[in-house]
């Protein structure tokens, strides 16, 4: 059980489930994985919508994302996450694993240094960008871009969910790897278990 959550002892430490089953419990819990009609970022349509953005406003939930992306950035520099959704998410690996984080802008301020990126970056840092959710992962693309473009090496990117429509044949393609902690398949499976 995640600590934190409506219904759960408060003394519940995350370990004694397995980290991603506990998070995909989680994620159907707060009511961040619906069923409909909707339209994704990336314009596709689909019967399932994951709001992770829902779920990491909620710290026991916040906390149990880091704890299973941290697993996965051994050996960075920094981490980043692009604005909005995987701000929340950056920050929290940062505080589990002691990094520093980096904020990648999706378009320049207006005002400023009109900069794509808050945060310092070395040249030659290696930094691993988080993720809530990939589809077609174009907005992490454009990101692995804006950070080598200003120097770092980057060659992960670890994602809260892939729904397994593209994003990891198109990291690939710009030279990263996509590391899920869940899928989409996880979270209809954890969905219909709880349904029954």
């Amino acid at each position: 059980m995640v600590r934190g959550m409506k219904g759960d002892p408060q003394n519940a430490e995350p370990g004694a489930e397995d980290i991603r089953e506990q998070l995909a419990k989680a994620l159907v819990e707060v009511g961040a994985v619906e069923f409909g009609d909707f339209t994704l970022a990336s314009g596709r349509r689909s019967d399932v919508y994951v709001n992770v953005k829902r779920a990491t406003t909620r710290p026991a939930v916040l906390r149990l994302c880091a704890k299973a992306m941290a697993e996965h950035v051994g050996g960075a520099d920094r981490v980043a996450g692009v604005e909005l959704g995987a701000i929340p998410l950056a920050v929290a690996v940062s505080l589990e694993t002691g990094l520093p984080f980096i904020m990648v802008r999706k378009k320049p301020k207006d005002h400023g240094t009109q900069s794509l990126l808050e945060g310092e970056l070395e040249v030659a840092d290696e930094v691993v960008l988080v993720e809530d959710v990939t589809t077609t992962a174009g907005s992490a693309a454009r990101a692995v871009e804006v950070l080598r473009e200003s120097g770092a090496r980057v060659d992960r990117v670890v994602v809260v969910i892939d729904r397994g429509e593209g994003a990891t044949e198109a990291l690939a393609a710009a030279g990263a790897k996509l590391i899920p902690i869940l899928t989409l398949g996880d979270l209809r499976r954890r969905a219909e278990r709880k349904a029954r």
